[in-house]
C-alpha cells in the first residue's frame, strides 16, 4: 500500500507569523482597529474570520476584513519561508514512493501560492478546512498519517482514524497535543525523517 502522508501547512510547513504579522497590522490600520499583527499571529489555526472574532473585531465587519485580508495577502507571501525540516519531510515520504498532501484551514489561492514559492508539489492540496472538517480529506485520500501543531490538526486526525502526529512549532506545547490526541510529539519537523525511516508503517 503506497504510504500518504498529510501536513498541515501553517507554523507546520511554515513560519507564517512574519507575513500574517504584515498583513494584519496593514488591515488594523485601514479599519482603525486596535488589533496587533504579532499577537494575531501567535494564535494561527483557526479559521481567519474566528481568529479576527477573537480579536475584538466586530462581528458584522469581519466578511469585509476577511476580503480585504485576502486581497492584502499575496504581498506578503515573499515574507514567509519554509520551517525547519519541511523540505525533508516532504522529500522523505516521497523517496519512498509515498504521496503527499497540504489540508489547510488557509484560504486554498493562498495556500497554493505559498507552495508554488517554496517550489513542493504536493499530490494533493485542501484548503479551508479546520480540525475534524480535515478528516473527509484524509480518508479520501487512504492517508496513514497527518502532521500538524495545532489541537485542531490532532482531532483531523483522530477523526479519519490516521496517525496523529504533532509538531511544537505552533501555539501548544507536547502536552496540549498528546491531550488533543497526538500519537507522537516532535519538537519540528527536522525529526520526521528520521521517525518516519523508524516507523515507516510499511
Amino acid at each position: 500500500m503506497t504510504l500518504t502522508v498529510g501536513f498541515d501547512l501553517d507554523m507546520t510547513l511554515i513560519d507564517s507569523r512574519p507575513g500574517v504579522t504584515l498583513a494584519i497590522d496593514a488591515l488594523a490600520r485601514e479599519f482603525d482597529l486596535p488589533i496587533d499583527g504579532s499577537h494575531f499571529a501567535e494564535q494561527l489555526g483557526p479559521p481567519l474570520a474566528t481568529l479576527l472574532g477573537d480579536a475584538g473585531a466586530p462581528d458584522d465587519l469581519i466578511p469585509h476584513l476577511v476580503t480585504r485580508y485576502r486581497e492584502l495577502y499575496p504581498d506578503v507571501i515573499g515574507h514567509i519561508g519554509a520551517l525547519p525540516g519541511a523540505d525533508d519531510a516532504l522529500a522523505a515520504v516521497r523517496s519512498g514512493g509515498g504521496r503527499t498532501l497540504v489540508v489547510t484551514g488557509k484560504f486554498e489561492p493562498h495556500a497554493r501560492l505559498h507552495l508554488d514559492h517554496l517550489g513542493w508539489r504536493v499530490d494533493r492540496l485542501a484548503g479551508d478546512l479546520w480540525a475534524t472538517g480535515k478528516a473527509d480529506v484524509l480518508r479520501e485520500e487512504s492517508a496513514r498519517v497527518f502532521v500538524g501543531d495545532h489541537a485542531g490538526d490532532m482531532r483531523g486526525a483522530k477523526a479519519a482514524g490516521v496517525v496523529a502526529v504533532g509538531v511544537t512549532t505552533g501555539p501548544y506545547d507536547a502536552d496540549g497535543l498528546r491531550t488533543a490526541g497526538a500519537d507522537v510529539v516532535l519538537a519540528d519537523l527536522t525529526l520526521f525523517a528520521d521517525w518516519l525511516a523508524d516507523h515507516a508503517l510499511g
